[in-house]
């Protein structure tokens, strides 16, 4: 195999993966519900990856119009293929999530508002949302008293995280309130690195010298998070404009 660039070997690795990130239904379930997410709604999916969130929306809103909407082609093009069956009530699109049209009864965004910014998401997409709508997203949440494993781990992930009280503070400064919280934690970590050490280890052999070093940093990142998994975990938000 010739060697690939940086970008190239991350999305080798992520190729097939049905999840970019930690989730589970029951989540998005427990989330369609304190929003209140009516039957017929128009709902996004903000940075929906490769549309695994995106098909949990269809399947468990039918009546729902849904969009979905991420950066980057790879990741478009597998979300198409997964929600093709859905037809026209479902439409993915390669595009910026900081830029949403709507209006929608539900903004869904998993694991990737913090390319934004709490407060700076939340306010641009105030003008996205349909009277009464709501905005559900998850954040990585330092939990009470950590070891020194789960700093570790969120040292290099994600070093500018917060404990719950402040992502209450940045949704607070977008000018919106909170409906309801919840931490993922065990499950929907599984339900993202179990996976991807099975594609590690497929992708191992014939690994060329970038793949190889994407793949040594996932192997890390999957190590550290081993070492305190108990701990580890988003914090899954709902909200609403005051």
């Amino acid at each position: 195999m010739s060697d690939l660039t940086e970008d190239e070997a991350f999305l080798t690795l992520y190729a097939d993966l049905a999840r970019e990130g930690p989730g589970a239904s029951a989540d998005l379930g427990w989330a369609l519900s304190v929003a209140g997410t009516p039957a017929q709604a128009h709902i996004v999916d903000a940075g929906c990856g490769s549309g695994a969130d995106t098909l949990t929306l269809a399947k468990d809103r039918p009546q729902a119009r849904i969009d979905a909407v991420d950066k980057t082609p790879q990741f478009v093009e597998a979300a198409q293929k997964r929600l093709a069956p859905f037809g026209d009530r479902v439409q993915v699109r390669q595009g910026d999530m900081a830029r949403l049209d709507g209006p929608y009864d539900l903004i869904w965004c998993a694991g990737a508002i913090y390319f934004i910014g709490i407060t700076q998401a939340l306010t641009a997409w105030r003008s996205a949302l349909a009277n009464g709508g709501r905005v559900a997203f998850s954040e990585p949440c330092m939990l009470p008293r950590p070891s020194q494993a789960a700093r570790d781990f969120w040292s290099v992930e994600y070093p500018q995280i917060t404990d719950m009280a402040g992502i209450r503070d940045r949704v607070a400064q977008a000018g919106y309130r909170v409906l309801g919280e919840n931490l993922q934690i065990g499950a929907a970590w599984e339900n993202y690195y179990l996976p991807m050490e099975r594609r590690i280890a497929s992708l191992r052999p014939d690994a060329s010298p970038s793949l190889a070093a994407a793949l040594d940093k996932a192997e890390a990142e999957i190590a550290r998070w081993r070492a305190a998994p108990s701990e580890i975990a988003y914090a899954l938000m709902v909200v609403a404009p005051e």
